[in-house]
């Protein structure tokens, strides 16, 4: 892996932006996480090096490429937010996939909500947490395995939870217990997996996610009006008509952001019809929302 610290060009005159950027060897040229880093010193002096200085991260802001557009999906389900928030509750995210861990920060610091982050590569979690502010907390909790096999077990633990037939041994590794209820009913699953295999090419997510008993895994751990957002890089055309069509099998309605890259896009399935607009200024969680993501994002959702 390679940590960077890189200046980026800006769009101010008076201002310097900086990055931290996490690269992995099998794949050079991708980017792997991104986050914004200001000099402790001010960033407009021009006599500022950028081997000596020292930074602090800024992790209120999003700057990898897909990750705003990934929280957008929240929009589509603000009502449904707004009235856990109501009734005392947190909003719960499911991370597939960490990286650098800038996601679930945000999630947490700018709105609110209860995070698990599941990743299967332990340098990784560990250079999240030594590079790139990754914390564990009351409302941060990450978890070291393959995120897939996690989600399966969930569904399967809440199935068998519904039928009150359970061992609680099999609960040690989940700690998700809440007054005998489990909290494995999330709010949104946000994936952001891609192929291990580096002779395939880059292509997001592998293909074992786009299995019907894994997406009715993810359906199952869902609350009644979640939502499932994925990172996509579709290598051909049959791989994203493969990916729709296997999505609306299982899905009530699919949605698509661009990014804007020429690269990813994000698909977000829904569990129920969603009826929302993006124009809605009585939403509390939707005018947060766009207080921290670029409207534009918002604007652009589009129905599949």
């Amino acid at each position: 892996m390679l940590i960077e610290d890189v200046e980026i060009e800006s769009q101010s005159e008076t201002r310097r932006e900086f990055r931290r950027r996490l690269r992995f060897k099998r794949m050079p040229n991708l980017i792997q996480t991104e986050v914004l880093i200001v000099p402790e010193t001010d960033s407009s002096l021009n006599t500022l090096c950028i081997e000596d200085a020292k930074f602090m991260l800024d992790l209120r802001v999003l700057v990898h490429p897909y990750l705003a557009p990934m929280v957008t999906s929240l929009s589509i389900i603000s009502e449904s937010i707004d009235g856990r928030i109501r009734n005392g509750l947190r909003p719960k995210a499911l991370c597939l996939g960490v990286g650098g861990g800038a996601l679930l920060t945000f999630l947490t610091i700018q709105l609110g909500f209860e995070v698990i982050g599941v990743d299967s590569d332990k340098e990784v979690l560990k250079v999240a947490k030594n590079y790139f502010g990754l914390e564990e907390s009351e409302f941060i909790h990450v978890i070291l395995g393959d995120a897939v096999k996690y989600m399966k077990k969930l569904a399967y633990l809440g199935e068998q939870l519904s039928k009150n037939s359970f061992a609680g041994s099999e609960l040690d590794d989940f700690g998700h217990l809440v007054n005998g209820e489990v909290a494995h009913k999330f709010d949104v699953i946000m994936v952001d997996l891609d192929s291990s295999v580096v002779s395939d090419g880059i292509s997001s997510p592998p293909l074992e996610f786009v299995r019907k008993h894994v997406l009715l895994a993810a359906k199952f751990v869902l609350s009644e009006f979640g939502i499932l957002a994925i990172n996509v890089i579709s290598p051909s055309q049959s791989f994203y008509d493969n990916l729709v069509n296997h999505f609306q099998k299982v899905f009530h309605d699919l949605y698509k952001i661009d990014v804007g890259n020429g690269e990813n896009f994000i698909l977000i399935a829904t569990v129920s019809p969603q009826v929302f607009s993006v124009g809605d200024c009585s939403s509390p969680f939707l005018l947060q929302l766009k207080s921290v993501i670029p409207i534009t994002y918002i604007n652009s959702i589009r129905k599949i």
